[in-house]
């Protein structure tokens, strides 16, 4: 796996302050978020109790994409990380492209999660400002995030404790409510598995239907792969952190998931808020507004996480050309200043106009950027095995490798591609499908005529 787009030697390098459990907790509280708390009963109402093969699939196909980028990344540490591998095995075109796409994703993702938390917070707090709370909640993991990488990571550890504890919480919950341990609260038992419909009540239709849901919930694990690079000892604490993170994953999504199916109908209304419902129904006081402030946690985590992973990536890309050379400077806590605040100044912008007009202005960027986390996912896959064989054929060791290469690398594009598949089949994601690949097409046609110009001008220089 040589590096064919390496910044030079005397690059401004990040810090390697970050601890091997802030990059455990990163990986699984980036996978836990609003998505699977207020999100979740949406896959529910999609395909009934069969989402659990939903969720099945989409975990099976996360632990392979982490997999594949935890070799990569094992074997070249890098802070753009996918998309120095695309690049590394497709050229600097395809690396540049990926890399700004994610760029654009998180950035835009910035905004919406400020407005968000803000919002939920407003419901729980009615005098609060949603518009000076969503510009605090930014001002605020900017600064945390210009304190270096030791402290972002202190901070997203223990949001992911949070979310962590939550859950395990709602699951010892949910047992004690079907083994009937719980006073004065009468088990449902297991019949909501097979009631109103059975298993599968909505055919395999609705198990796919339903996969578009919640795919998009896993979003985010890749930001391990980013993060690994300002670890002391990235291989090591990689592989650690894919080996713990991928079968965590599973069992607090498929946990959550069975006890909300068991407790609650899924042809409930409640399911809007399905954490919520089973609390309720095990009367917990205060189970709304506890969910609610543990979503706001959520997406303040995200928001953290998703500010450091663009900073990052565009630090990277500014590296090897690819973006202004200003964003590749650090100060001295190693801590890229002028690409943190580039990506909080589109946050900021788009969060202003979201305020000016509500509804409007996100709903649109996040319809454009909707699917890029499955390209990503795609191009990592294809990358690695394109790498992978590389390596082999060179008999270069690599420090993690993925089992059951090339199998699993295969299958899991084959899932991505049924995935597509559904999104081009339904008229309501069909634009989201059309309006990410007219986006990626013009981020690759602008990076190649950018270099095309950089190198006619050095050689005319």
């Amino acid at each position: 796996m040589s590096p064919i787009s390496a910044p030079p030697a005397t690059a401004p390098q990040l810090g390697h302050a970050l601890k091997p459990r802030q990059l455990i907790m990163m990986g699984l509280g980036s996978a836990i978020g609003a998505g699977l708390f207020l999100g979740s009963g949406v896959g529910v109402q999609a395909a009934g109790p069969a989402v659990l093969m939903s969720y099945l699939v989409a975990g099976a196909l996360v632990i392979i994409v982490m997999n594949a980028l935890g070799e990569m990344a094992a074997a070249k540490p890098a802070s753009g990380a996918f998309s120095v591998y695309a690049a590394d095995a497709m050229g600097a075109t395809a690396g540049a492209t990926v890399g700004w796409l994610w760029w654009a994703q998180l950035v835009i993702v910035i905004a919406a999660e400020s407005v968000g938390a803000a919002g939920l917070l407003a419901t729980v707090w009615p005098q609060l400002s949603v518009p000076l709370a969503s510009l605090t909640f930014m001002l605020l993991f900017t600064a945390i995030n210009l304190m270096g990488v030791k402290n972002f990571g202190e901070f997203e550890f223990w949001f992911a404790i949070l979310k962590v504890v939550a859950i395990v919480a709602f699951i010892l919950i949910g047992a004690a409510l079907l083994l009937g341990l719980l006073p004065g609260v009468a088990s449902p038992g297991l019949s909501n598995f097979t009631a109103h419909g059975g298993f599968v009540p909505k055919g395999w239709a609705g198990v796919g239907t339903a996969l578009l849901v919640v795919v998009f919930a896993f979003g985010g694990t890749e930001i391990v792969a980013v993060a690994a690079a300002e670890t002391a000892d990235p291989s090591r604490s990689l592989a650690r952190a894919i080996r713990t993170v991928a079968w965590r994953i599973l069992v607090f999504y498929i946990g959550s998931l069975s006890v909300i199916i068991a407790v609650v109908p899924w042809t409930s209304e409640t399911l809007r808020s399905p954490f919520a419902a089973v609390l309720e129904v095990a009367r917990i006081p205060g189970a709304a507004t506890a969910i609610t402030l543990i979503a706001v946690i959520a997406l303040l985590s995200a928001l953290n996480a998703n500010l450091y992973g663009a900073s990052r990536m565009i630090f990277s890309l500014a590296q090897r050309e690819e973006a202004p050379r200003a964003l590749a400077r650090v100060n001295r806590r190693q801590v890229p200043v002028v690409a943190v605040l580039s990506c909080v100044l589109f946050g900021f912008i788009a969060t202003v106009f979201e305020l000016w007009y509500p509804n409007r202005v996100l709903p649109v960027l996040l319809n454009i950027v909707g699917s890029t986390c499955l390209l990503v996912w795609t191009i990592s896959l294809v990358s690695q095995l394109i790498l992978r064989r590389r390596a082999d054929r060179a008999g270069t060791p690599l420090p993690f490798r993925m089992r059951g290469f090339p199998w699993l690398t295969v299958a899991a594009l084959a899932i991505l591609a049924l995935i597509f598949a559904l999104l081009l089949s339904s008229a309501d994601t069909r634009a989201q499908f059309l309006s990410m690949a007219a986006l990626t097409a013009g981020i690759a046609l602008a990076s190649e005529l950018a270099r095309r110009y950089r190198t006619k001008k050095r050689a005319t220089a």
